[in-house]
């Protein structure tokens, strides 16, 4: 079948695969704003833990939360104990690729930019710790669940959030195959 104007209409309709958007000054505002915030956060619980709280203490918080000053020299959950070079390297080109990725593609979705925030603070925040101490303070802990962190929670929050958006976009693009890929509707 062909349009008025001699091209196929098969030529016409936009790929399925939205076409990567690069990231505006505004986008890069929002993410270092969010990880500058996030490692602040991050830093001044971590410092009031070490202040206040002998390390090994604990103080109930609530029945399910406790408050205990630890140091944890692997990953989330104490994977990999005493490997400081690897995990901070494997950290350090985590947040290289995800920042390489957001300069690419980061305008795709509102979400990208407040996602690779929280995870890129998180990590940044870990990491320093790692270097500068050799471990990073652990001091949330809730029953049945090993002791984290606030850059921890940051992360986590993350990558929910960078589920959410992706999800929107792949919910965007099926549901308006008019409309812009990602627009929230």
């Amino acid at each position: 079948m062909q349009t008025a104007r001699g091209t196929g209409l098969i030529e016409q309709l936009s790929p399925l695969e939205p076409e990567p958007r690069s990231a505006g000054s505004l986008q890069w505002a929002g993410l270092l704003a969010v990880a500058a915030a996030v490692v602040v956060a991050d830093q001044v619980t971590k410092h009031l833990i070490v202040d206040r709280i002998a390390l090994g203490d604990g103080h109930q918080v609530l029945p399910f939360l406790e408050i205990t000053h630890l140091r944890n020299t692997g990953i989330a959950f104490g994977i990999f104990p005493g490997r400081l070079e690897v995990v901070s390297l494997l950290t350090a080109l985590a947040v290289v690729w995800m920042l390489a990725h957001f300069a690419k593609s980061g305008s795709r979705h509102v979400l990208f930019p407040v996602a690779l925030g929280f995870l890129i603070g998180g990590s940044v925040s870990n990491l320093f710790d790692r270097i500068t101490n050799g471990y990073v303070t652990d001091f949330i802990h809730v029953s049945h669940w090993p002791t984290f962190n606030l850059a921890d929670c940051f992360i986590v929050v993350g990558v929910v959030l960078l589920l959410v958006g992706l999800g929107r976009l792949d919910h965007g693009a099926s549901a308006e195959p008019g409309g812009p890929p990602g627009e929230l509707v």
